[in-house]
This record gives structure tokens, sequence and C-alpha cells, in this order.
């Protein structure tokens, strides 16, 4: 097992630059600019009308977007859904294009219970929540295997662990998290008070409160859908989480071991479980998404040019 996470790590440190594979990608576009990332179709609908002097590039299979949002040089792709994908576009995009910055705009589960649908988070630091061993059940209780960390907290099985990142020399480095661009923290932070967030949907379905925007704090992701109230308490335990999604975090990993600024937009569809009712991402992720992309387009007009 010790072996397999090694060569993994290796594996890893290979698709993100540490191997040839990367030098040898076909530069699509030379200009600096910002990437605007989203997940899935919804979320970068409102982003796409924003967008000026379209042109549109291929590669493997993966569209990317060039233009202005409000004067800003970018670059808006899909991540698609999840880590790997994310983690995958993401280091495609850095490969072809001349990225001085990655911003992700998309939806999230909410984690702190003092957050509400509509709301936009703004985290300034990403950890992975299922960086984790699945322990042996025995009849003393969990046993986890020798190399293994022992945390504080623990969801049944599931023991969290640090992510393990390729360093020089053939060694690993062990990260809990991964911290947002402090200058792009920033400039979110100065421009939070003039965005003003929608509270209705298309189909007139209003939120019973007026959303609004939450600077710093804690976000985290995996490659699950979480809508179970239990795990959504014990990831605010044990992260102090405002949000929870599929694909922030990774984004956050390769734009560390690339040394690219990083920051993340995530607007809540939905409550992780912790709603009374039915999850209500599909009523909501609309709304959602509009909200992130709405700051995103006055966060982008305040930043300096790339």
């Amino acid at each position: 097992m010790r072996i397999f996470r090694l060569v993994m790590v290796l594996a890893l440190g290979y698709l993100t630059g540490f191997g040839n594979a990367a030098a040898a990608a076909e530069s699509l576009d030379k200009v600096p600019r910002t990437a605007v990332i989203s997940a899935f179709e919804p979320e970068w609908t409102a982003l796409q009308a924003m967008l000026v002097g379209r042109e549109d590039h291929v590669a493997e299979g993966i569209t990317f977007l060039t233009g202005t949002i409000e004067g800003q040089p970018v670059v808006l792709f899909l991540s698609g859904v999840s880590m790997v994908n994310a983690a995958m576009t993401t280091q495609m995009a850095l490969d072809r294009f001349t990225i001085r910055r990655i911003v992700f705009s998309g939806i999230a589960g909410g984690v702190n219970p003092q957050l509400q649908v509509g709301d936009v988070a703004v985290p300034d630091e990403w950890s992975e929540h299922l960086e984790a061993v699945f322990a042996r059940e025995t009849a003393k209780g969990y046993r986890l295997p020798p190399y293994a960390q022992t945390p504080p907290t623990h969801f049944g099985m599931i023991f969290l662990q640090p992510v393990e990142l390729p360093a020089a020399g053939n060694k690993v480095e062990k990260r809990r998290g991964f911290p947002v661009d402090a200058q792009l923290l920033g400039v979110a932070r100065s421009v939070a008070s003039s965005v003003v967030l929608k509270d209705c949907t298309s189909e007139h379905k209003c939120l019973l409160h007026k959303p609004r925007i939450v600077i710093g704090g804690h976000g985290v992701s995996g490659p699950v859908f979480v809508d179970n109230a239990k795990y959504r308490e014990y990831v605010f335990k044990t992260f102090a989480a405002n949000v929870l999604d599929e694909e922030s975090a990774s984004v956050a990993h390769v734009a560390y071991v690339n040394k690219t600024p990083f920051i993340a937009f995530r607007s809540l569809s939905d409550l992780a479980g912790g709603g009374s009712g039915e999850n209500e991402m599909a009523t909501f992720f609309q709304l959602a998404s509009d909200n992130s992309a709405l700051f995103v387009r006055e966060f982008l007009k305040a930043l300096p040019p790339p």
C-alpha cells in the first residue's frame, strides 16, 4: 500500500510539470490571462454572456474560450465534475495558455450552519476531505496501518491523512491544505460590499433571506456529492469549513504545484444534507451559479492586468 501511494505521488508529479509531458503541449494562445473555471455547464452560462471578443480553442476534446470580461483578458473553460477532471483540465490550461492566476466560480454545499442557500463563500484555504485511510475494523475498534497518522477526529472508518506532494529530490511534501493567494483574497474583500446578489430564480422562487458574501474561512473538496447531515457535521468539526464541493481543492493543489495564484468563489446551492427537507440544489443551482458569477465579474473588474 505504501509503495502504491508513492507511485501515485510520483505520477502526479509527472502530470503537473515534473516530467516532460507538459513541455510538449502545444501553446494555443500567448496573451497573459486569468483562467476562470467552472465545473459544469450551468455554472458558466452567465460567464459566457459576459465574454467579449470570444475565440474558441479545442484541445483533447476540451473547449477553451478566450476573450475579455470587464477588460480583463481571460480564458474560460469547464473543469468537468470532480477532483481528477478538475486537476487534469487545469493542468491542460496551464500547459497551453499563459495563465497568471486562476479563479474558480461555481456552486457548493454549505457546511457552516451559519451560511444559507445563495450565499457566496470565498475561503482562504482549501483541503481534501477524503484524502484518508479507510481503517480496518477489529473487535477492539479501528486499526490503522503503521504508516498512517491518527487524526484527532474521524468519521467511522474514515481517518483523514495529509496530502502527499512530489518534491525535489524524489521527496514527499505533506500538506493539510492549500492557501488562497493573499492578494487575490484582498481584492475580493475590497469589492464584496459593492455586489448585489440575487435572491429569486427566473421561475420566481425566492429565498427567505438576502444572500451575503463571506470572505475567509475554510473550504473542502472531495470526489463525492455530500447530502448527509452527519458527515456535514463531521466536516464542520474537523475543518471548521464553510463550504464543500467536488473540485476547488484539486485546482488549488495544481495551482500550488505550478506556483500560480488561486482563488475560488462558491455560492451555496444546498446545505450538504443540513436542510430540513429535500436537497434544494435542483431549485437553486442557477441562482447560486449566477451569484458566484456576479461576484467574479466585479472581482475581475478590480484586478490589475495579468
